[in-house]
């Protein structure tokens, strides 16, 4: 099978017959490990010299993978730091640029996919299906259709927090095959052109007022320390009751604590969640939030898509390439 080529690629060739050396830290996709490989002399995870990256490399790939300053310390010839995604909460960015490391990420590449997965769980929220699903195969019941009652999308207002890649994604999908009025906040976006004006929108400069007039909320913000608990208790206050509240970012996002209260209250009508704080998370820490019937989790996978994954991990591949042989 030809490797998969990424939509940002440009195809190159080595022009030297010894490969640079990249150890690949996480566990990738095999179709884009084989791109890597054409490319790279690839020390894999599982090599016992994966083990020993932070002595010998001066470029990785990586996912779920923390680097630390500490790591960094260890590692004085590494150079570039591949990273699939657009996330970097795991990464520290500003050690790196203490050290002179690049950080590469592929923000954009996996929009499409995560925007997908956000309208998957706020149709799985409003129509009860995981619900549903349970309580015919699991518990046995015979649902008569006239006592499920669930919630309509088309033509309710959805308020995007965060303007980036992904939020213009999701708009695009709610307004385009919904037509759904679209409130958008991000005080860190820049106004004037851009992908936006093409999206018709409105923007508002403070939080609550998106939260007051949307049907459904989505959160496409990174983790960061002015975001952590950006949805708390008296922000699911500010909500309609009959609305639902969505998170494809990051886990700690919305306080969970507080969300399983604000459901349980009947302070918004339901959540989905493709992120939690706890990752992989399991049942005995979210057995109170999982429990609610309102309530849908997915263990991050909104870009769990083979196209999405070799898409993503071959761009970080190219701009690690790029930068070494540049």
């Amino acid at each position: 099978m030809a490797p998969f080529l990424s939509n940002t690629e440009v195809e190159v060739s080595n022009p030297s017959s010894a490969k640079p050396r990249l150890y690949i830290l996480s566990d990738f996709h095999p179709d884009a490990v084989k791109y890597a490989q054409s490319l790279f002399d690839c020390v894999l995870f599982e090599d016992p010299r994966g083990a020993h990256w932070r002595s010998d490399a001066t470029a990785i790939l990586i996912k779920d993978y923390y680097i630390t300053e500490k790591d960094l310390i260890a590692a004085p010839q590494l150079k570039v730091v591949g990273k699939q995604g657009v996330g970097l909460d795991k990464v520290d960015v500003d050690a790196c640029k203490k050290h002179g490391v690049e950080v590469f990420n592929t923000p954009g590449v996996n929009a499409g996919a995560v925007a997908e997965m956000t309208m998957c769980l706020g149709f799985s929220v409003a129509r009860q299906v995981p619900q549903l699903c349970l309580r015919q195969r699991v518990e046995g019941e015979v649902i008569r259709k006239e006592t499920v009652n669930g919630l309509l999308l088309s033509g309710k207002t959805i308020g995007v927090i965060g303007m980036g890649n992904i939020g213009q994604a999701v708009a695009r999908m709610f307004y385009g095959g919904l037509g759904c009025p679209i409130v958008t906040y991000d005080p860190y976006h820049p106004g004037g052109s851009g992908p936006w004006d093409h999206i018709p929108h409105t923007r508002v400069d403070v939080l609550d007022q998106l939260l007051q007039r949307s049907d459904v909320v989505t959160i496409h913000v990174p983790l960061t320390p002015s975001t952590k608990g950006l949805i708390s208790y008296p922000q699911l206050q500010k909500m309609k009751r009959s609305a639902v509240l969505l998170n494809t970012a990051r886990g700690g996002i919305v306080d969970e604590d507080d969300l399983a209260r604000g459901l349980e209250e009947g302070l918004i009508w339901g959540a989905g969640f493709d992120c939690h704080v706890e990752e992989p998370p399991t049942k005995k820490t979210y057995e109170r939030l999982w429990s609610h019937p309102q309530f849908v989790g997915t263990p991050h996978i909104a870009a769990a898509t083979d196209e999405t994954q070799i898409a993503t991990i071959n761009a970080a591949t190219d701009k690690v390439y790029k930068f070494l042989v540049r």
